[in-house]
């Protein structure tokens, strides 16, 4: 069923604001906190305004929604929990993608408005002197959309016993004769740690690399969901359970313990490492959704894509390079360096 959280004082639709991190109405300017807005509608009389059942479309993974502001169709596949409606523009949230094992534990909210994320998106672009102009159109900005990604949060008690065999070496002098003793140690470290919250993006069409990259997320900004926080942006549901990518964040844990205990054996001219025995034990999961700015570029047939973290302002971005301007950066170049020539021959003469 589409949600659309509707503004006590005028009934237009309101969305979160990621500079006051309040849902905030454009109508009339009225704005409530995200939790004090569900304790006082309960998704009941101004907030959550709902219209009837989904109907199936012709194709299983689609369905059909009304929107409960003018009554146009929606369309959303089976993951999409946030949308907006292509006739009157109101944010929609399909409230049946957000509950039950998909409703969200926590959530970060977003911290960059689009207006922001407009604004680092040129910057980057400039920086680029190769960027293809249709980068920087209007045309492709406006396609840069504010989606929250659904990631897997794992918890984990984990130790490792390390063996390793190090060398000291050290020199003495006597009169003009070196000495060079090696001395050597077999080293034994055993380490615990407690891991809380290792991520793992669930979505299939996010990339996994470049989720990765778009790390760190400030965790001292997570906070209990509400669907509050997703009205004005888009959002999905995980494709993946936990157990289903549990072992890319065990990878993770795996890598960090052995990084620890390594970190621990300092103060040799080598170690080499004979065995690192680790003990993984998985404490938990939590679902949660993190905010991610994202633009889909197609340049000489090929897709390019910008992601800005929706909290720090992190870039993670594929940039293509035109050829023109290539060509005639090139030559600028070579003009520039046979002038540069020509006139320190003439000086010598």
């Amino acid at each position: 069923m589409p949600i659309i959280y509707k503004c006590p004082g005028c009934g237009a639709a309101m969305e979160f604001d990621s500079t006051t991190q309040k849902l905030g109405c454009p109508s009339c300017g009225m704005q409530i906190d995200v939790k004090e807005y569900e304790r006082m509608y309960n998704n009941d009389a101004f907030g959550a305004s709902q219209a009837g059942q989904a109907e199936k479309t012709n194709t299983e993974d689609m369905k059909i929604y009304h929107c409960s502001s003018c009554g146009a169709e929606l369309v959303a596949d089976q993951y999409t929990s946030a949308t907006f409606c292509s006739f009157c523009g109101n944010p929609t949230l399909v409230e049946d993608r957000l509950r039950g094992d998909f409703q969200p534990s926590t959530i970060i909210p977003f911290k960059i408005d689009k207006n922001r994320a407009v604004e680092i998106y040129k910057g980057w672009c400039k920086k680029g002197p190769l960027t293809p102009r249709e980068l920087s159109r209007s045309s492709t900005i406006e396609k840069i959309s504010g989606i929250y990604v659904p990631y897997w949060l794992y918890d984990y008690s984990a130790g490792t016993s390390m063996h390793a065999n190090a060398n000291r070496v050290r020199t003495t002098r006597k009169g003009d004769t070196e000495y060079t003793y090696t001395d050597h140690f077999q080293v034994f470290r055993d380490v615990s740690a407690e891991f809380e919250r290792i991520p793992a993006d669930a979505s299939e069409k996010m990339p996994d690399d470049a989720m990765d990259m778009l790390e760190p997320y400030d965790y001292g900004e997570i906070t209990q969901f509400a669907s509050g926080y997703l009205s004005g942006y888009l959002s999905e549901r995980y494709n993946y359970t936990a157990d289903e990518i549990q072992s890319r964040a065990t990878n993770r844990a795996n890598r960090y313990i052995t990084d620890i205990a390594r970190s621990t054996i300092t103060g040799y001219s080598s170690v080499s490492v004979l065995s690192n025995n680790i003990r993984m034990n998985p404490t938990g999961s939590e679902y949660s959704l993190f905010p991610v700015w994202i633009l889909n570029y197609r340049f000489k047939n090929k897709n390019f894509r910008f992601m800005l973290n929706g909290q720090t302002g992190k870039i993670v971005a594929d940039r293509p390079i035109s050829k023109g301007k290539a060509f005639a950066y090139g030559a600028g170049i070579f003009v520039i360096t046979l002038i540069i020539t020509m006139i320190g021959g003439l000086l010598f003469i």
